[in-house]
Order: structure tokens, then C-alpha cells, then sequence
């Protein structure tokens, strides 16, 4: 009877096989998707001005529950902000996220792997700049983009952000070098004070561990911030020409 009851019990909690898109009685293709070393497909999606004729590149990695089509950095920036600038901005889906193949041995290191094929391989040059936003809830889009993003199961997408998240990262961030010691590039931190899902003593104590990183709090705001009208201009003018910290309204 007991081994009978753990054969139950490891049936009841293993999680279905993915939907893999593409394959038989899985969800269709409808993303552009490059092909990466290891045999995976990861979609993406193109924003902006044409990259042959920007001026900035910007890769964007989505948060918890959202995808290529969520890139919140967009979501108040007005078009003639990004044609002045000149911006070119890439989403893409995560590993097991909307149409991009699971990867059941994912890490931190390679999804940085995987930033780097992408770029790579839509040939976007040498320098471009990465906006990452949260790994926790991703709240707003409709019942349609999440139906998406988790298409092909949960567990492969949000279970498996979680594990790698909150996993073994087999290196301490407090240990991590300043990795442009003249200066060529910043590195930037954006932190509401009243953050309910990441905690701003955490972020304090990351800023003061690495003093080479800008660190930017922002009194009365939470989780949602870049949506308050007028904050995707000033994160995208402090990290492209390092102005300072503007007052916006956060709403």
C-alpha cells in the first residue's frame, strides 16, 4: 500500500507534458521565432522605429505573467517620443512563455544566452541596452493575453520562473563586479517605496552592497509604476543620456 500511495501521490503532483506550439494539438505559430543553438524556438516582436535605422536598441524582458506582447516600457511612451529618439525596442517570450519552447534545464545564465542569440542572430549590433521589469505579478492585460502566455501550461512558464527565480542562482548578486568600470554604460535600479510584492529594503541593501549602480526610489509609488503617465520618458532619458530624475505624477 505504500509504495502504491507515493505512485498516487507522484501522479497527482507531476505536471502535464507542455503544449508544445507547432506540434500536434498544440497551439499554433503565429510569432516570428529564431531557432537557438540548443534546438529551442524563441518568439519575439519587434516595436518601434526599423532597426536599420535606430539610433537605440533596447531589449525588453517581460515580468511574471505577460509575454513578448507586454513590453510595459511602451505602454506610455508616445510614438513621437520613439521617433524623435530614434528606438527600436525587442520583446520576446521567455523560455515556455507564449510561443517560445519550454526549457526544462533553464537558469539565469541561460536566458542571458538566449538574450544574446536573439541578438545575434536579428543581427542588432554590439551595443543595445536591456530593460528588465519584476519577476513578480504582471497584472493588467486581457483574459485573451493571458489565455497566450500560459498556452502552452503553467508549469513550464510562471512554475518554472519561479523555481529559477527563487532557486540557486550559484552566485551571490551582492558579490557581482561593476561590469563598466569606465563608465561606457550605466547600470540602473528602479524602486517604488511602497513596492507590496518587492520588498525596498531589499533593493536599499543591493544598492548600498554595489554603489556602482544608480539606484532610483520612488517616494509613494508601488509595483506598477512605469504605467504612471510620463515615466517611460524619464526611464528611457536616464538611461540613454543619464539625465536626472524627473517629478511624475504617479498615479
Amino acid at each position: 500500500m505504500g509504495l502504491l500511495a507515493i505512485g498516487w501521490a507522484y501522479r497527482a503532483i507531476r505536471p502535464p507534458p507542455p503544449k508544445i506550439c507547432g506540434s500536434p494539438g498544440g497551439p499554433p505559430i503565429t510569432a516570428p521565432r529564431i531557432k537557438l543553438r540548443d534546438g529551442r524556438n524563441l518568439a519575439y516582436k519587434e516595436h518601434g522605429v526599423p532597426a536599420q535605422v535606430a539610433k537605440y536598441k533596447i531589449i525588453f524582458v517581460h515580468g511574471l505573467s505577460a509575454c513578448r506582447h507586454s513590453p510595459v516600457i511602451l505602454k506610455s511612451l508616445p510614438q513621437e517620443f520613439i521617433e524623435e529618439l530614434g528606438l527600436h525596442i525587442l520583446s520576446f517570450d521567455k523560455p515556455g512563455y507564449g510561443e517560445s519552447d519550454p526549457h526544462p534545464k533553464q537558469t539565469l545564465k541561460s536566458l542571458a544566452l538566449d538574450i544574446e542569440e536573439l541578438v545575434d542572430q536579428l543581427e542588432l549590433g554590439s551595443k543595445f541596452y536591456v530593460i528588465g521589469y519584476s519577476i513578480g505579478s504582471h497584472l493588467i492585460g486581457t483574459q485573451i493575453n493571458k489565455a497566450h502566455v500560459f498556452q502552452q501550461g503553467e508549469f513550464e512558464s510562471v512554475h518554472r520562473t519561479m523555481l529559477v527565480g527563487f532557486g540557486n542562482w550559484e552566485f551571490s548578486p551582492i558579490d557581482l563586479e561593476n561590469p563598466f568600470p569606465n563608465n561606457e554604460v550605466s547600470v540602473h535600479l528602479w524602486q517604488g517605496d511602497e513596492d507590496k510584492l518587492v520588498d525596498v529594503e531589499l533593493q536599499r541593501f543591493i544598492a548600498k552592497k554595489l554603489p556602482w549602480i544608480q539606484y532610483h526610489e520612488l517616494t509613494g509609488a508601488g509595483h506598477f509604476f512605469p504605467y504612471a503617465v510620463g515615466m517611460s520618458q524619464v526611464i528611457m532619458k536616464t538611461l540613454l543620456f543619464g539625465k536626472k530624475q524627473q517629478n511624475v505624477d504617479l498615479i
